[in-house]
């Protein structure tokens, strides 16, 4: 029988694993961590799917100047890795064109239109639908200015359709008692749901993957042995070989690090996020919460309440900078003024993020069995069961029920 190795054992490449397996294939999963250890344990375990808008709108990149410049800001470049940067900011800035803003919206829509199609369906045949919440999302303003200032995010949602509610102060606390009254509007996501626990859904999926006969190996992967038909094998730090018949890169922020060793440059960055768990936050929430001008996101995940956000880019291999999450905390207490930051621990973690914020999804352009699924950026819980769908009906022949043209990975 012929034998996948997929390499990245986050959400995407565990489902995508896990899918293969569903329809017959004999498929091994490859990570140098236990599956859901990387960027899948400590994201913010929203199912955000009104959040698919590039961010290369122009009203966010003009305010980036301000923000590196400021030490808090919602964007820091370590000064040191600027200059690496330059290629992809470029990108970044051509992604902010009219014409191509909004080619891209509608990229991210149409994912996000089907998400809870296949994630109801993947949790459903999976036992595991209990790890979802019934509740949405609530973006809060301080005052109309702020609300203003988001205006074009509702606009974009107005175009496409996702559903949301504008709320005043009465209401907001309605819904979520601990919220600050300094908070005078909000809207309410109802379709951004989350996960009880991100990390522990991947392993549940893993344990899935492996009672239908899949293997998971630990390893970490140094090369591939390669011609011109394809990649043959990949090869571990530690010696081993693994023989394939077709290869899938869901390596997450490290996949272009992988994709260089087969000559195919993909421009991927990591955009570098922290959080910090509360196990004892002192208060209850039955929603996310986000305040855009803040740039922080709450959310009542893995026991506790999880506070994160803000962008890092300062490469894969920089020290953490936990001041950033100590700043997000800061924040936080603001919107939460009883929050109690108690029993807590600390995350860093790479969210790989394409220029033009849209995942790369579909066969290489140089090597005829490998495959990529990569890029998602903030959204890799979000697309994790959708990307699986997708990526398994290409690489069984299928024909995907999307277009699959805006996200192949020679489209720079």
């Amino acid at each position: 029988m012929a034998q996948t190795v997929v390499v990245g054992a986050g959400i995407i490449g565990t489902a995508i694993a896990y899918h293969l397996q569903r329809r017959g294939e004999s498929v091994v999963l490859v990570d140098r961590n236990e599956p859901g250890r990387g960027a899948s344990f400590g994201n913010m375990a929203s199912i955000a799917v009104t959040e698919f808008m590039p961010a290369s709108r122009p009203g966010v990149w003009k305010q980036m100047p301000g923000w590196m410049l400021d030490p808090e800001g919602p964007v820091r470049i370590r000064p040191s890795y600027m200059p690496r940067l330059i290629p992809w900011f470029l990108r970044f800035i051509a992604a902010s064109r009219p014409s191509r803003l909004r080619e891209l919206e509608t990229a991210g829509s149409v994912l996000c239109k089907r998400v809870y199609e296949d994630l109801d369906a993947l949790l459903a045949e999976t036992g595991l639908q209990d790890m979802i919440s019934a509740e949405g999302c609530l973006s809060v303003y301080a005052d109309e200015a702020e609300f203003r200032a988001d205006r074009e995010h509702i606009e974009i949602l107005d175009r496409f359709g996702f559903r949301y509610e504008i709320l005043g102060g009465n209401a907001i606390r309605d819904l979520e008692p601990a919220v600050t009254t300094k908070i005078g509007k909000a809207v309410l996501f109802p379709d951004n749901r989350s996960i009880s626990n991100p990390f522990k859904l991947v392993q549940a999926l893993a344990d899935q993957f492996r009672q239908l006969g899949g293997t998971v190996e630990s390893g970490d992967v140094v090369g591939f042995d390669h011609d011109s038909a394809g990649v043959k094998s990949v090869r571990l730090r530690d010696g081993r070989t693994l023989r394939l018949d077709r290869l899938v890169l869901a390596a997450g922020a490290f996949t272009g690090r992988l994709s260089s060793m087969l000559g195919e440059s993909i421009p991927l960055e990591t955009e570098r996020g922290y959080h910090t768990q509360i196990m004892a936050p002192g208060v209850s929430m039955r929603h996310s919460l986000i305040w855009p001008a803040r740039a922080f996101m709450v959310t009542p995940t893995a026991g506790g309440i999880r506070v994160g956000g803000t962008v890092e880019m300062a490469g894969l291999d920089a020290a953490p900078d936990y001041r950033r999450a100590k700043v997000l905390v800061k924040r936080a207490k603001e919107a939460l003024p009883e929050l109690k930051v108690e029993g807590t621990s600390e995350w860093m973690g790479h969210r790989p993020a394409m220029p033009d914020t849209v995942p790369v999804m579909g066969r290489s352009a140089k090597r005829g069995n490998v495959w990529y699924a990569t890029g998602h950026g903030h959204l890799g819980l979000t697309y994790g069961a959708t990307t699986a769908r997708l990526l398994t009906d290409l690489i069984m022949g299928a024909t995907p029920p999307v277009d699959m043209k805006p996200y192949r990975v020679d489209r720079f």
